[in-house]
């Protein structure tokens, strides 16, 4: 292992950076993620060359800022890049005018409900300028003077320093297993200076990726593919660049805002009562939690791994809402290392289930020799397995999953698979995997 940095310290490592689509303090951010991911994941950073097509979409150009400010004719400066990035608009282009507030004012961005902060907002697509203040400083600017507007950057598509995601792959006990599949995990890295947004979720996954590592899925178990990149384009270009892997994927999560003190929630699937909404619903009965729609507020990247033409089965794990979303106040004061930790063990234990899941097919005939083969279960030990024994057996029709034969006799998921392997270590049953729901195009 790497690392045994706690989940914030990482956080900590590339909170502070100018983390946008494509950018050094990206490179620098999926690097450190790199550092800390499990040595047998084989991290990988990969790059696409910026204009080219992906889908619909194109890949984005690099972006640079090499200096922004607002100053007065005196000289002061209203705010300045340098002091803090979430003082630029994300994106925006070169400007270097004195202008007018009836000029400037359309170009200027602040938060109502939180004065004191300064917001964060993206022109990812619109290459419009502006500058983001807080409203205290917003309603102390004179109205009868020119301001002195200066972005110096520049939107860079060399090949050779492209537009780059990460991906790391984690598989079960004694090796992948290609009938079983994958399963993706997301997080994206592209909001500067936001730790819950989404900073908390890059570092639960490697939370997550740690546990799977250090415990591996039981053999025969899906492989777990993580994916650490820019939100909705970075997925789209990563997936558009390797359609190849979608036939293989069975199920997905997205991972995102894990960090406050609030109830986790869980969005369902686009299919809605997949065998992945169920597998979730049964981990988190009894725990407190909210269950929401697909997509629900905030959509991320489940509208791409689960959407038109690829449609993998994904949920989202998060602690929406918070007051200080999309402002300077999400920072690390509002990050506890608790609350990451416990949704890498809710995600852990959602995708133990799926992944380890199999579908048991019967490969004899009539009641089976339970004491002369070691299955039978002493109903001193274990009343409850005992009296489900017919129950169990007489669904190895190749039928219905591990999950769905102990929801059905009302016993513990690991009880019933831990029963069902004694009868595949002896051939019979044959297991079956998860069918995967990709589209092909």
């Amino acid at each position: 292992m790497k690392s045994s940095s706690t989940l914030k310290s990482i956080l900590a490592e590339f909170f502070p950076l100018h983390r946008t689509l494509a950018s050094e303090d990206q490179d620098k951010t999926l690097a450190i993620v790199g550092l800390h991911m499990p040595d047998s994941s084989d991290y990988r950073i990969e790059s696409f060359a910026p204009r080219t097509a992906a889908w619909t979409w194109q890949v984005p150009e690099r972006y640079a800022v090499h200096e922004a400010y607002l100053e007065t004719k005196d000289g002061r400066r209203v705010v300045d890049f340098k002091e803090n990035p979430l003082h630029l608009v994300s994106y925006s282009p070169a400007i270097d005018q004195w202008l007018t507030w009836e000029e400037l004012e359309p170009h200027l961005y602040f938060n109502e409900k939180r004065p004191h902060a300064i917001p964060w907002i993206f022109k990812y697509y619109e290459r419009d300028w502006g500058f983001c203040l807080p409203k205290n400083t917003f309603d102390k600017l004179a109205r009868d003077t020119t301001y002195h507007a200066v972005v110096r950057s520049e939107f860079l598509a060399n090949p050779g320093e492209g537009f780059k995601v990460a991906t790391a792959v984690i598989h079960p006990e004694g090796g992948p297993n290609p009938e079983a599949g994958e399963f993706m995990v997301m997080a994206h890295t592209c909001h500067p200076m936001q730790a819950n947004d989404d900073g908390s979720g890059v570092v639960t996954a490697i939370g997550l990726a740690r546990r799977l590592a250090e415990n591996p899925l039981p053999p025969g178990s899906m492989s777990v593919r993580f994916w650490f990149g820019p939100e909705t384009i970075g997925s789209i270009v990563y997936l558009a660049n390797h359609e190849d892997l979608i036939p293989s994927l069975k199920g997905g999560m997205f991972i995102e805002m894990t960090g406050t003190k609030n109830k986790l929630a869980w969005h369902h699937t686009r299919q809605n009562e997949h065998l992945l909404d169920r597998v979730t619903a049964y981990v988190m009965r009894g725990t407190p939690h909210e269950e929401r729609e697909f997509a629900a507020f905030p959509p991320n990247d489940e509208r791409v791994l689960n959407g038109p033409g690829v449609n993998v089965p994904c949920i989202s794990l998060n602690r929406w809402p918070y007051d200080e979303y999309h402002t300077t106040d999400d920072n690390l004061d509002i990050i506890h290392e608790d609350m990451l930790v416990s949704a890498a063990e809710a995600a852990e234990k959602i995708i133990r289930i799926f992944a380890s899941n199999y579908i048991p097919r019967r490969n004899f005939r009539g009641p089976v020799f339970l004491s002369g083969n070691g299955l039978w279960v002493d109903w001193r030990e274990n009343y409850a397995l005992n009296r489900a024994i017919e129950k169990i057996m007489m669904r190895f029709e190749g039928a219905h999953s591990v999950l769905d034969i102990a929801e059905q006799v009302g016993l513990d998921y690991w009880m019933v698979r831990d029963y069902v392997e004694k009868f595949r270590a002896r051939g019979f049953i044959l297991p079956l995997p998860i069918a995967s729901e990709a589209q092909a195009s």
